[in-house]
């Protein structure tokens, strides 16, 4: 059974229904290895196989290689594969970040030649906005591009770029204004090939003992005038745009990925003979609260929303659910997270950093404060 790739649109019954099927005639189940580069291999592999049966086009314009059909396509296809553990919500959400920043910033027929690489998984890409200074405060980046001739040579520093020690390409943000262009006019997007002579990549090994994180220093990186996405001065628009997706389409999938780990803590509480069910209760509800919001998002962006401020209640209610989830393990399982090495660890860990990812809760909240409340500055 393969994805129908006529002109005819399937409904979201039928078409969860129809990968179904397909998922359970297809074996993905990942090996056994969980190193960051054997999850790399097997979210290529999940991506190669679904692109090839059609389900990974669903969803995307036909200009870039898509099928067509509403986006909430592409958040079925996301939650059956990450809420059944074939491949990490990690590398799988950044096709939800940076697919549409190609489409609708990078000239049509980049797009039309870049965009199935990327669905197909035949390459990974990273995002490099965050620098050493220049986290929540985007705008005052100094990475540095400057034009000479038809080439821009690139110099500077970017860090927390997931995956960039895997990635072919690069969404890069840049500052291509002099000292006298107000920060949100001066800053530029450019989409960078990795292997490019001067760039050099450095994993970070975090706390929680995966090297995902890396450093990215540029050292005269010459990019082409032809990979700008968008024009000059578009690179704050184009991060005003990416970022709601950063915190809204691509969560769906984790959210699958945490109500399997909650159905995973069921089990282990269980097997310990534990009574904890106003613990659970605590835990389900703030997924379910989380889940229900995200829905809400996913069904304004196929209805063609645009999206804006209001994501920061979505990136909000994740990071609480996350650590409440968490939370939960280590209160339930006792020496789980202290004296196991277990995933459990890993994911606890990794959980503490769910209020600085993607925006830090403090940000968000002032967002949500100013922009959708009208408190003004705090």
């Amino acid at each position: 059974m393969t994805a129908d790739t006529s002109t005819d649109v399937p409904t979201t019954t039928d078409f969860r229904a129809r990968l179904v099927a397909w998922l359970g005639e297809h074996d993905l189940t990942p090996p056994g290895d969980h190193s960051l580069d054997a999850h790399l291999a097997q979210h290529q592999r999940v991506l190669g196989a679904l692109n090839d049966a059609g389900w990974m086009r669903w969803g995307w314009p036909e200009s870039a290689g898509g099928l067509g059909g509403p986006m909430i396509l592409r958040a079925i296809v996301g939650e059956e594969i990450v809420g059944r553990g074939l491949d990490d919500p990690g590398p799988y959400s950044m096709l939800e970040v940076l697919t549409p920043t190609m489409i609708d910033y990078a000239r049509p027929e980049l797009a039309a030649e870049m965009v199935p690489l990327l669905l197909s998984g035949r390459e990974t890409w990273c995002q490099g906005f965050s620098e050493p200074g220049s986290g929540s405060d985007l705008a005052s980046l100094t990475t540095k591009a400057e034009q000479r001739g038809d080439r821009w040579i690139v110099n500077g520093q970017k860090v927390w770029t997931s995956y960039a020690q895997y990635a072919k390409r690069c969404i890069l943000l840049t500052r291509t204004g002099d000292r006298s262009t107000p920060n949100h006019e001066a800053l530029t997007a450019f989409f960078v090939d990795m292997d490019s002579p001067g760039i050099d990549v450095r994993p970070l090994r975090t706390m929680h003992g995966v090297d995902e994180f890396c450093e990215v220093y540029f050292d005269d990186v010459e990019v082409s005038a032809d990979r700008m996405l968008g024009k000059p001065g578009d690179g704050w628009q184009l991060a005003m745009d990416l970022l709601p997706y950063e915190r809204s389409t691509c969560f769906w999938q984790r959210i699958a990925h945490l109500y399997s780990r909650l159905d995973a803590l069921i089990t282990d509480v269980r097997e310990l003979g534990a009574a904890a069910d106003a613990e659970m209760g605590e835990a389900y509800l703030a997924l379910h609260t989380l889940r229900c919001r995200s829905r809400a998002t996913q069904h304004r962006l196929g209805d063609g929303e645009k999206l804006g401020p209001e994501t920061s209640i979505d990136k909000v209610l994740l990071a609480g659910a996350e650590q409440t989830l968490y939370d939960t393990v280590h209160d339930l399982l006792p020496g789980a997270v202290e004296l196991d090495d277990s995933s459990w660890r890993t994911e606890y860990l990794y959980s503490r950093a769910a209020s600085i990812y993607g925006g830090t809760a403090e940000v968000q909240r002032n967002i949500i404060a100013r922009r959708l409340l009208d408190l003004g500055r705090e």
